[in-house]
């Protein structure tokens, strides 16, 4: 860690033409993977990210830069060069750091990086074990892969303040490739956590990886999905993607500070079904996207973004935040030191409804039960969306019935918002990663099983009958 005598130095010298706001963001991470094709090792990796990032604000105006040489001259020279982009006098100055403490909600025991290798491929062997079980010809390959990654951060500020941050994930995963007469198809195994590994449970694991066989079965012999305005049922866990993706973007700080947001000015209003709350919150201990302190320096928090569908909160960073004449609310974050800082989503999800899951699909006489998906794109100035659906079924007479491929919804998030007229009880959430204008992070998902009553599904499998 930097001592606090050369913070201090490298913060003065980037306020000295008159920034009114500094801060410096070190890193060390280390990233492990084991990955096996098959039954083989194919690749065992480690890979160390040190460096430092230096952020320079005045007013609206922003500037970054970083370097992974960590000496004395180099972080000056860097901090002089981003102070040459104003033209002022120093205005502010650090005469001190003190320690900022906060609730560490997500420590980790035992460090990835101390656990043998041995116990890694074990559980990869968990897995490997388990197809072997339900070997199927038709799986024609899956690779799995152990990875980890421990970010130990440490951040300095021009208000006075410094602190240190370690988080550690770990992730276990299985791809699948099914082919037969059909074509090929695809399916995916996850089982991952803010947490050590003690937290990986081989009755979990082998649960997860016979549901994914299973699916992969399932589609290989699948119809077409057919086309049309029509009910969908959305799964809980990852079926909520599709409001991270079409409603969660839109309300962060990025975008509503802009402009840029289908969202700008709605605070207040109904913009979803009076049935649907949503929260993002960072403060869930040992939940993927947690976050106990924000690259701001603000603490998670639980931010209820809407309520009873009225639109109440948005996700803001201070830099942002100041267009919006808002305090930041400890959604500050980023990839790494390479990246500079903005709005982000942590453990972003829709709330418990009152409808069960059973009463949801029974109430529902013909339409499409999209369980999970693969992934899509948004515009978050119009809310135009795309998702493709990796596991779906029709529903018939309020039943689940034949499983389909290729089933694409498209829409806006705001109108869908407002279509949405079930939402049921089993909230759960489902890790991923988000890409943004500050890289990759780690978020959560989530939702209850909900209906959105008419919804437009591409497909080609013709007319939904």
């Amino acid at each position: 860690m930097l001592s606090k005598k050369l913070a201090m130095e490298v913060l003065n010298t980037a306020l000295s033409t008159g920034g009114d706001y500094a801060d410096i963001f070190e890193e060390h991470s280390t990233a492990q993977a084991i990955r096996t094709d098959k039954d083989k090792i194919d690749t065992c990796s480690t890979n160390y990210l040190d460096g430092v990032g230096i952020r320079l604000l005045l007013g609206n105006q922003c500037v970054y830069g970083y370097t992974n040489d960590l000496s004395k001259k180099s972080l000056l020279t860097l901090a002089s060069n981003l102070s040459k982009s104003f033209a002022g006098k120093q205005i502010v100055k650090v005469s001190s750091l003190e320690k900022q403490s906060y609730k560490n909600r997500n420590k980790v025991k035992i460090s990835y990086d101390e656990v043998p290798i041995e116990r890694k491929l074990h559980l990869i062997d968990i897995v490997i074990d388990e197809v072997k079980k339900n070997y199927d010809p038709r799986i024609i390959r899956y690779v799995c892969t152990f990875s980890t990654t421990r970010q130990n951060v440490t951040i300095f500020n021009s208000k006075g303040k410094y602190f240190n941050r370690i988080q550690e994930w770990g992730q276990l995963s299985c791809s699948f490739v099914g082919m037969d007469e059909s074509g090929y198809e695809n399916s995916v195994m996850i089982d991952r956590y803010q947490n050590n590994i003690d937290t990986f449970k081989e009755e979990t694991i082998r649960e997860k990886t016979k549901k994914e066989i299973d699916n992969l079965i399932r589609l290989l012999g699948a119809k077409e999905c057919p086309a049309g305005v029509m009910p969908v049922v959305v799964g809980n866990g990852f079926g909520g993607v599709l409001f991270h993706e079409s409603c969660g973007h839109p309300l962060e700080a990025s975008s509503i500070a802009l402009g840029l947001s289908c969202f700008c000015g709605k605070e207040g209003e109904y913009i979803a079904s009076p049935i649907v709350s949503a929260v993002d919150d960072s403060t869930i201990p040992y939940e993927w996207g947690s976050i106990d302190i924000d690259d701001d320096g603000n603490l998670g928090c639980k931010r209820q973004l809407i309520k009873d569908g009225v639109l109440t909160n948005f996700m803001i960073d201070d830099f942002n935040g100041r267009r919006m004449n808002r305090d930041g609310n400890g959604a500050c974050r980023r990839q790494n030191y390479r990246y500079m800082p903005t709005s982000r989503m942590s453990n972003t999800y829709i709330e418990n409804g009152k409808s069960t899951p059973e009463e949801i699909i029974e109430n529902t006489k013909l339409g499409l039960y999209a369980v999970s998906f693969l992934g899509g794109s948004v515009n978050p100035g119009t809310g135009e969306f795309n998702f493709a659906a990796s596991e779906a079924y029709i529903i018939r007479d309020g039943k689940i019935c034949e499983p389909v491929r290729g089933a694409v919804l498209i829409g806006k998030g705001y109108e869908i918002l407002k279509e949405i007229d079930m939402v049921g009880n089993d909230l759960e959430l489902a890790g991923g990663t988000c890409g943004a204008a500050s890289g990759w992070v780690y978020v959560n998902v989530g939702q209850p099983t909900l209906r959105i009553k008419k919804v437009l599904v591409g497909g080609r499998g013709g007319k939904l009958e």
